[in-house]
């Protein structure tokens, strides 16, 4: 299912989720630019479980470089392994960010985007904390906006393409029917998987679970205007 529009966001430019989209683009330019030395890159500033494990429990006097790990909690966010990982990502952000960041306000909606994000790489780990595999992408923080939608705005309609065999079809499906489908695909997906998706690479399942959960715990906490009315038809 390809997401093309929601109608729950009074606008659809909004300047911090237009700002995140720029970010992660302007980020993927820079890795095309890099040739042979994109892995250099991708070894510095991704997410590698396994080191973050060993930053989070080194003794009072860890070395010169053992927090160096942290920093790729956000860095990470913003990596993509090739156009279709960045196109996907950027296509839910667009449609869904936007309404999420009118009901928290901008500065919250950064704040929140960062945050889940954080909590989706710690899900991560947890289930893989010895995994040498990186984790790069914005997936986990934008499922944390997804997990944000599904609570302001069960009522919303997602206007979808649905390839079935050589046809497609348009339909407009109910918000909380579309989020929890996404969402039990991915909770499928981790469990089928356990911990072996960390440790052996492909999709961060668990990332998509953990930021999901977040934005739903924390989205009720973060509202600040009344979401708009929406047009009889």
């Amino acid at each position: 299912m390809i997401p093309l529009r929601d109608n729950a966001a009074p606008r659809r430019l909004t300047p911090i989720n237009l700002a995140l989209i720029a970010a992660n683009i302007a980020v993927f330019i820079y890795e095309l630019s890099l040739g042979p030395r994109l892995a250099i890159f991708a070894e510095r500033f991704a997410l590698v479980p396994a080191a973050l494990t060993r930053a989070l429990s080194s003794n009072l006097h860890p070395a010169p470089n053992a927090l160096a790990p942290l920093i790729t909690l956000v860095t990470s966010m913003f990596i993509h392994g090739g156009f279709w990982h960045i196109a996907g990502n950027m296509l839910y952000l667009f449609i869904f960010g936007a309404a999420v960041e009118y009901r928290m306000g901008s500065a919250r909606y950064l704040i929140f985007y960062f945050a889940a994000g954080i909590a989706a790489a710690l899900a991560t780990v947890w289930i893989a904390p010895e995994s040498n595999v990186p984790v790069i992408g914005a997936s986990g923080a934008i499922a944390g906006v997804l997990g944000a939608y599904f609570i302001f705005y069960p009522r919303g309609r997602i206007l979808t393409v649905l390839p079935i065999f050589i046809f497609i079809q348009f339909i407009e499906i109910p918000a909380l029917i579309y989020l929890l489908f996404w969402f039990a695909i991915q909770l499928y997906a981790g469990l089928q998987e356990g911990g072996r998706a960390g440790a052996m690479g492909g999709v961060a399942w668990w990332a998509h679970v953990g930021g999901f959960m977040f934005g739903i715990a924390t989205a009720p906490m973060l509202a600040i205007n009344r979401p708009p009315r929406r047009r009889s038809r």
